[in-house]
């Protein structure tokens, strides 16, 4: 598998986009078996229900009111939001019959990511809990160490299938939940959708000790553990790199 470690955000949309030119690349014959991880720009994920109802107009309003750029994904259920305290994972394969085992991924990539974030200190487990945000059958959630009944969403997965390859993407929350919170409870005010401000935090809100670089380094080595990793510049996956929000290109 290569490994790739995106130095900085493209900008909200631009990050969306190279994963799903990663996809195509997939598809097409021209990238293998490939994980390309970043920090992200501050970024509220729509899924496309939320933007057929009627207040969609006032959530968009209301996240870039505090800083978050408002962004309609192809994949994935409701809104979902996440920023640079955050840890995104773009794992993308060729595969002939991409459908087969679709499923079969979520459960098995919530359990290594349950399981890298255990070994990162955690009591991490996978399954919805009642009414957190972007409702998932396989999220991964925290358990408070004091308080074995209070559980929050630390991971939210999704995933894009085409013809010949898949797209995996995973956000892991580490750090400075409070903006995420906010923004979470703004936009599905405005939605209109019922949820438990309570099941929003971060791994640091567990194990305060916990950064998003600890967390990275659980997950590479929980990933060693299911392919032989090789790590690589961004530059050769698809060869000319977007320029970073705010700098220049490498």
């Amino acid at each position: 598998m290569l490994w790739t470690r995106q130095p900085a955000s493209f900008g909200a949309a631009a990050d969306l986009d190279y994963g799903l030119d990663m996809l195509a690349a997939a598809k097409q014959g021209r990238l293998q078996r490939t994980m390309r991880l970043y920090r992200p720009a501050p970024t509220v994920a729509f899924g496309q229900r939320d933007a057929n109802l009627p207040g969609f107009a006032n959530a968009v309003e209301r996240c870039r009111a505090l800083g978050f750029e408002p962004l309609v994904r192809k994949a994935g259920g409701r809104a979902a939001a996440y920023h640079e305290g955050c840890l995104v994972l773009d794992h993308v394969e060729p595969q002939a019959d991409a459908i087969m085992g679709a499923k079969s991924r979520f459960a098995r990539f919530g359990l290594l990511l349950a399981g890298a974030l255990r070994e990162a200190g955690l009591k991490a487990g996978v399954g919805e809990i009642p009414g957190e945000y972007c409702p998932g059958e396989f999220s991964v959630h925290g358990v408070h160490p004091e308080d074995p009944g209070h559980k929050v969403k630390l991971v939210g997965t999704a995933q894009r299938v085409v013809a010949g390859a898949w797209l995996f993407s995973s956000v892991i929350v580490v750090q400075d939940s409070a903006p995420l919170r906010r923004v979470l409870t703004e936009s599905y005010a405005a939605l209109g959708l019922d949820w438990d401000p309570a099941t929003a935090g971060a791994a640091d809100d567990l194990v305060p000790s916990l950064d998003v670089d600890a967390v990275e380094a659980a997950v590479r080595r929980a990933y060693a553990g299911f392919a032989t990793l090789q790590d690589r510049p961004m530059q050769d996956l698809l060869g000319q790199v977007p320029v970073p929000a705010g700098g220049s290109a490498a």
